[in-house]
């Protein structure tokens, strides 16, 4: 019973002195985080251990860089015109097919997290380019911001960069290695269901705007606009698919080279002051990492962990799951980051008997909801500021029930882990091939089906 007190101060401490430096004192995450940990480890009989101080802010170095760089690399393709060159070629291509262009815009809205990791960049820059293409479309102000503020989380979860799968990773010593097809079946459904039910219902066939689209520069810089992007999906894919024979330079590199090459490709920009604008807006997230890891580095030191561990596995299964599903959002409402690495540990461990990258991946996506959860909301309230919508709880609103719809699907996935993983991993290429071409038929047949019906009553009626 002793020991247990002796567990329980700490973290009641590090709790406390969160929540007051977040919601009294007004400091941000990183700050209060940072602050928790002293307080933890001077409660915790540890005194001020400067080298775990030290070792936690720099646990996840690498995953710092990947965010950096990955939001260079955005910014320097987006001041080239590379990203409204996309837009407006799937939105002139595809106006016909209204069903095809929700899912092609919702893919495009979601590539933002997927290159970043972060749901804040996705919304304010490929979602920026999205909004206009989906409200031509007839689908209304504040669906149109539910439709970008899902695509934000949903980009943020699904491969390459995960960065709360990476955190939880780090917190088990899992590497970030065969992520890709689990997250990939993962958020791709997922996609396709929320688009459909957020969007379809509301989309007129043909009547896009061109004028209000944004502008293409394919003319102008020809192929060579596209290069950067290209050159990143060889990198990635090649590393990936031919370990053996394929240079492997680390995403980091990866983003940096593909970077570099972008200000020659399309529209003149100065490439010093977008690396700047670029890390200052990636600035708050790595704050938020480094807190992270001081926090986590404390409670693995003074054995609140260990506790917590201890206690989540003497749950029963529901309990455990509903725990998931409501701690995990909910603490989001911080820091989505903070909730994968501070809850997403423990529960991970919890499952020790279970594959663990199924079980990550999906407690990723569940942490990534903390984006939608008030008072910060930081996805739900930038797409309510590039729809101009002032009140951003009316765009929450829509995101209810396919937050519900992520949270199901997430703990699906846990409860089947063993399952998923004999077919991503175990399971014959056969299996794997069934896997890929049922996503095929969900992102690309669907939608096929559904616009030759539409195009056939469109004919009848007139």
């Amino acid at each position: 019973m002793t020991e247990y007190i002796a567990q329980i101060w700490p973290l009641a401490a590090m709790v406390g002195l969160f929540v007051l430096g977040v919601f009294v004192f007004k400091l941000p995450v990183s700050l209060s985080l940072a602050a928790a940990a002293i307080g933890g480890a001077a409660v915790g009989g540890e005194g001020f251990p400067l080298r775990h101080f030290v070792e936690g802010a720099s646990g996840y170095m690498d995953t710092l860089l990947i965010i950096g760089t990955a939001m260079i690399f955005m910014q320097m393709i987006q001041a080239s015109g590379l990203l409204d060159t996309i837009a407006h070629f799937l939105a002139i291509t595809f106006r016909h097919r209204p069903s095809t262009l929700l899912i092609l815009m919702m893919l495009f809205a979601m590539s933002g997290g997927m290159i970043t990791g972060s749901s804040t960049a996705a919304v304010l820059t490929t979602g920026a380019l999205t909004a206009p293409v989906l409200m031509n479309m007839g689908i209304s102000r504040d669906r149109t911001g539910a439709i970008i503020a899902m695509a934000g989380i949903l980009g943020m979860i699904a491969p390459p960069v995960n960065i709360p799968a990476m955190l939880i990773g780090g917190g088990v010593d899992l590497p970030y290695i065969g992520f890709g097809f689990p997250l990939l079946f993962l958020t791709v459904p997922l996609a396709v269901i929320i688009a459909f039910f957020l969007g379809l219902g509301s989309v007129k066939n043909g009547r896009i705007d061109p004028a209000a689209l944004p502008r293409s520069y394919h003319s102008e810089y020809g192929w060579r606009l596209y290069s950067p992007l290209l050159l990143l999906l060889i990198l990635i894919i090649g590393e990936r698919a031919f370990p053996r024979h394929f240079p492997s330079l680390g995403m980091p590199l990866d983003f940096m080279v593909c970077a570099l090459i972008t200000p020659f490709t399309g529209r003149r920009m100065n490439p010093l002051h977008i690396a700047q604008k670029a890390i200052n807006a990636a600035l708050p997230v790595m704050g938020i990492l480094v807190g992270v890891g001081i926090f986590l580095q404390i409670m693995t030191l003074t054995g609140v962990r260990g506790f917590i561990v201890g206690m989540l596995i003497g749950l029963p299964h529901t309990l455990r799951y509903l725990s998931i599903g409501a701690s995990m959002p909910l603490f989001g409402a911080v820091s989505s980051f903070g909730s994968a690495s501070i809850l997403g540990v423990p529960f991970v461990l919890s499952f020790t008997g279970r594959n663990l990258i199924v079980v990550a991946a999906a407690l990723s996506l569940i942490a990534g909801l903390g984006d939608l959860m008030p008072p910060t909301a930081l996805a739900g309230l930038f797409a309510a500021q590039v729809v101009k919508q002032k009140n951003y709880i009316k765009i929450l609103r829509y995101c209810f029930v396919p937050a519900l719809l992520i949270i199901g699907a997430g703990l699906g996935y846990i409860a089947t882990a063993d399952l998923w993983a004999g077919l991503f991993f175990k399971g014959s290429h056969l299996s794997l091939w069934a896997v890929i071409t049922g996503l095929f038929l969900l992102t690309v047949g669907l939608p096929y089906f559904l616009d030759r019906v539409w195009i056939k009553r469109a004919k009848e009626e007139t």
